[in-house]
C-alpha cells in the first residue's frame, strides 16, 4: 500500500473531483496527459478546475482550450509553489489548501451527541441540506443550491443530514473514488448551524459518513481542513496533515 503523502492525497482529490463532476448534469471529465480536468457544468469558478498531476506531461495549451469549449471559469489546482516548466503560464495563487489523510487502521471513531439523529439525506431534503449548508458557511443559497442539488442526484455521493428533533443542524458529504489513487473517500463539506456547535456533532457526522465509506472498502480518507480548529478535530480521527494544493488562476 503506498505511503500517506502529498502526492497520493492531491491524486484522490482529482479523482474525487472526477466523480463530483462526472455525476452531475452537466459535468464533464477529462484526462489530458499530467492534468486531469474537472467541469462541474456550473458557472462559478471554485466548483470547476483542473488538477495537475504532472507538469511534464501537460500542455496547458490544450487544456485552455478543453476549457474554452465549455464556457465556464475555472483554476489550476498543484502541488504547492510548483517550478512551472519552461513557457507555462504560471497562474495567480489563489488560496492555499491544506490537506490530510487517513488509512483505516488509524481511524478512531467519534459518537454523535445524545439527542440527534442521523441519515443520509435524500433529493427532498435539498431544502433543508442548504439552509443548513448557508447557515454554517454563509454565502448567496443560489450557487450552493445547485452545487447540493448534484450531490443529492449522484450515486458517487452520501450526503449526510444530523436532525434534533425535527430540526437540521448538520450536513456533510462523502464522496467515494475508485481511480489512479485506488478506492478512497473524501469527507467534505462538515457543516453545523451556529447554534448545535461544540456539542460534538461534526466529529459525529464525520465519523458517521467515514465508517460506512471504510467498510464498503475505502483503502484511504482524506479531506482539507479549514483551519487549526477543525485540524486538531480531524486529528483525533486519526487524520494526518501531509503537503497541501494551491490553487491559481488560469494564468
Amino acid at each position: 500500500m503506498p505511503d500517506l503523502t502529498g502526492a497520493l492525497v492531491r491524486t484522490a482529490h482529482a479523482d474525487a473531483w472526477a466523480v463530483t463532476a462526472g455525476g452531475r448534469p452537466g459535468g464533464a471529465v477529462a484526462d489530458l496527459g499530467g492534468a486531469r480536468a474537472a467541469c462541474s457544468g456550473l458557472p462559478f469558478g471554485p466548483y470547476n478546475g483542473t488538477d495537475l498531476l504532472d507538469p511534464a506531461t501537460t500542455d496547458p495549451e490544450r487544456v485552455a482550450a478543453w476549457w474554452a469549449a465549455r464556457g465556464t471559469p475555472w483554476a489550476w489546482r498543484t502541488p504547492p509553489s510548483p517550478a512551472w516548466p519552461t513557457g507555462w503560464p504560471g497562474g495567480d495563487l489563489l488560496v492555499h489548501q491544506r490537506l490530510a489523510g487517513l488509512r483505516p487502521a488509524r481511524f478512531a471513531p467519534a459518537p454523535l451527541p445524545a439527542g440527534v439523529a442521523v441519515r443520509r439525506a435524500a433529493p427532498q431534503d435539498l431544502d433543508a441540506v442548504v439552509a443548513v449548508d448557508v447557515a454554517a458557511f454563509g454565502g448567496p443559497a443560489a450557487p450552493v443550491r445547485r452545487w447540493l442539488a448534484g450531490h443529492l442526484e449522484n450515486p458517487g455521493v452520501e450526503v449526510g443530514l444530523v436532525l434534533d428533533g425535527d430540526e437540521p443542524v448538520a450536513t456533510a458529504h462523502a464522496v467515494r473514488s475508485d481511480g489512479a489513487a485506488g478506492p478512497a473517500v473524501l469527507l467534505a463539506g462538515v457543516g453545523v448551524v451556529p447554534g448545535a456547535r461544540r456539542r460534538g456533532v461534526g466529529a459525529g457526522l464525520s465519523s458517521w459518513l467515514l465508517e460506512r465509506a471504510l467498510a464498503a472498502g475505502a483503502a484511504l480518507a482524506h479531506l482539507q481542513p479549514d483551519d487549526d480548529r477543525a485540524a486538531r478535530v480531524y486529528a483525533r480521527l486519526g487524520f494526518t496533515e501531509v503537503e497541501g494544493l494551491d490553487v491559481r488562476t488560469p494564468g
